[in-house]
């Protein structure tokens, strides 16, 4: 067998002289869609597929599969066959997985009723749901997650700037230091790395003061905003030029007097809750340290946990 299986057991046995066999980038599709075992069993070529853990099948279509299968024409005839085998077999939700080089074959995938489903900057990923009955896969990400930094030193001076772009620009206004949390970064962390990348100042994560949710703000997704409290461990400043254009310790009062803050509610409240914090220890949520089932390192956000930690060893 020349095809290589990802997963094996998806290709049905049939009490039919047709067998079927996953390839990724088998020779044999020079000489056609089919070819004969050694019994004389005709074998029908199919992509590789993944089984998930809901009845669906993964796709991950390579670069460096062979010159024959990217041939459109080629390409479709294999995925329909595909997608009858994994129809005899009830497999529910597709998902392609297409890397950017080989978008020539988007229009196949469509074609045979896939839809998009997100794309990131190397790969589109394409979906369809086979069955007669309600399509139960989910949406993509409907959330992105920012943060926001409280910095406040001993003369109550909070960490403030002013950015180059944004709905911000050459407006004035002092700002908290803000930024988007990648991709597999944790917001205690993302926060301390925003504050280092826009002003140089050294910070470590105290706690989440607060957070908000907004919807249709980026593309039509929802946002999730935290404001953390950040404790410096520097204080000399070395603003970065591409996106700030000043940075500086002012004074919280003066802060919080802004008349842009003062009159936009969202702001204003925020604002008032540094001030909690700051004159009345206004307590927010710490990150507690844990792992998942799967042995991941993650951070619970909660009040108080050695409260918490101490409580539970009590009873």
């Amino acid at each position: 067998m020349n095809g290589r299986f990802i997963c094996p057991g998806l290709a049905p046995r049939v009490p039919f002289p047709i067998r079927y066999k996953s390839i990724s980038a088998s020779s044999a599709l020079r000489q056609g869609m089919t070819e004969h075992n050694d019994s004389g069993i005709e074998q029908i070529q199919l992509l590789d597929g993944c089984e998930d853990s809901y009845g669906g099948v993964r796709v991950e279509i390579k670069e460096d599969m062979d010159a024959d299968v990217m041939k459109a024409d080629v390409f479709a005839s294999l995925l329909r066959a595909s997608i009858s085998s994994w129809k005899q077999q009830g497999k529910k939700g597709v998902w392609i997985k297409l890397p950017i080089k080989c978008s020539h074959l988007v229009d196949v995938i469509v074609k045979e009723n896939f839809r998009y489903h997100h794309a990131e900057a190397d790969y589109l990923m394409l979906v369809r749901w086979l069955p007669e009955t309600q399509d139960t896969i989910p949406a993509n990400a409907s959330h992105r997650v920012g943060v926001g930094a409280f910095v406040l030193n001993d003369k109550r001076e909070v960490l403030v700037v002013q950015e180059h772009s944004g709905r911000f620009q050459g407006t004035g206004v002092w700002k908290l230091p803000t930024g988007v949390v990648n991709e597999g970064e944790d917001i205690c962390h993302a926060v301390v790395r925003e504050v280092k990348e826009e002003t140089g100042v050294d910070t470590k994560f105290v706690e989440v003061l607060c957070f908000r949710q907004s919807h249709k703000s980026f593309f039509t997704k929802s946002d999730l905003f935290f404001l953390c409290v950040l404790r410096p461990e520097s204080s000399a400043i070395n603003k970065q030029n591409v996106e700030i254009e000043a940075a500086q310790w002012m004074p919280i009062e003066e802060y919080a007097a802004q008349h842009f803050v003062i009159n936009n509610k969202q702001f204003n409240f925020m604002a008032k809750i540094c001030l909690a914090k700051a004159d009345h220890g206004y307590p927010g949520f710490s990150a507690w340290e844990t792992t998942t089932g799967s042995g991941k390192t993650t951070y619970i956000y909660c009040n108080n946990p050695e409260i918490v930690e101490n409580f539970a060893s009590s009873m």
